[in-house]
C-alpha cells in the first residue's frame, strides 16, 4: 500500500494532521506526519527525508502551505515518492522562495496578525488564528491549533528553492478558494504552473481543520491510483 507522509505548514506542527490521519486509518493507511524544527528550509527538508527513510514503498508526499515548499525540495532524488500534493501549498521554482509567492498579490491576514518574539521567531495572534487559517473550522479545534502553533525563525520564508521535484514527479493541487492566507488565485496560478491535477474547494487554508473526513478521502484516491 501507498505510504502517505503529511508535511505541516508555518505556525503548526504535526498534529495538524490528527483529524486527517484518524480518518485515513479508518480507510486503511498508516499515515505519518513530519514534525518540522521550523528553523531553516534546509532543516526542515531534512526531517522530511528521515520521515521517508522510515517508511516502506510507495509514497504519497502530502504538503500544507509552507509545507509544499518543504515537500517541493525534500521529494528530489527520492525515487519511492510517486506523487506530490499540495493542500492549499507553495510550490517555488528554481530560486524562488515562499516570501516571493506570498507577495504576488495582496489579500492575505497574516500581515496583519503575525507577532515576533525578542528572539526573531514568530506566531499568529491566538485570537485571530482562526479568521487567517481556517475561518470555517469549529472554534473550538482551531483554538487547539493556535494553542500548539509552532514559532518558526524569521526569514525562513526568504530561503530559495531548489530544482524543484514538480518538475519531475505527478502532481496535485487542493485549491482553498476561501484562503485568507495564501490568495486563491496565487493558488491557481501555482497548480497551473506546476502542471498539477486540480481540486477546488470553497474552504479556508486549512482543510485538515474544516473538513478532515473530505481531505482524507482526497488523499485516499490519490494513493490508490498510485
Amino acid at each position: 500500500m501507498t505510504a502517505i507522509v503529511l508535511v505541516h505548514g508555518l505556525w503548526s506542527d504535526g498534529s495538524a494532521w490528527s483529524e486527517t490521519i484518524t480518518e485515513l486509518r479508518a480507510l486503511g493507511h498508516e499515515p505519518v506526519a513530519a514534525q518540522l524544527p521550523l528553523e531553516s528550509l534546509e532543516g526542515d527538508v531534512a526531517a522530511v527525508r528521515r520521515v521517508l527513510s522510515s517508511v516502506d514503498g510507495p509514497v504519497l508526499l502530502v504538503g500544507w502551505s509552507y509545507g509544499g515548499a518543504v515537500v517541493t525540495d525534500a521529494a528530489v532524488g527520492q525515487d519511492r515518492v510517486k506523487a506530490l500534493s499540495y493542500i492549499a501549498g507553495f510550490a517555488p521554482d528554481e530560486g524562488e522562495s515562499v516570501r516571493d509567492i506570498a507577495h504576488r498579490r495582496p489579500g492575505s491576514l497574516i500581515p496583519a496578525h503575525i507577532k515576533v518574539t525578542d528572539d526573531g521567531h514568530s506566531y499568529i495572534d491566538r485570537p485571530a488564528y482562526g479568521d487567517v487559517v481556517a475561518a470555517d473550522a469549529p472554534a473550538g479545534r482551531i483554538a487547539l491549533a493556535a494553542a500548539v502553533q509552532k514559532f518558526p525563525r524569521l526569514g525562513i520564508d526568504a530561503a530559495p528553492s531548489g530544482a524543484p521535484a514538480w518538475r519531475e514527479v505527478p502532481s496535485h493541487y487542493l485549491i482553498a478558494a476561501r484562503d485568507n492566507a495564501l490568495p486563491a488565485d496565487t493558488q491557481r496560478e501555482l497548480a497551473a504552473r506546476i502542471g498539477a491535477q486540480t481540486t477546488e474547494w470553497e474552504t479556508g487554508h486549512g482543510p485538515m481543520y474544516s473538513r478532515p473526513e473530505d481531505l482524507a478521502a482526497y488523499l485516499d484516491t490519490i494513493a490508490k491510483a498510485l
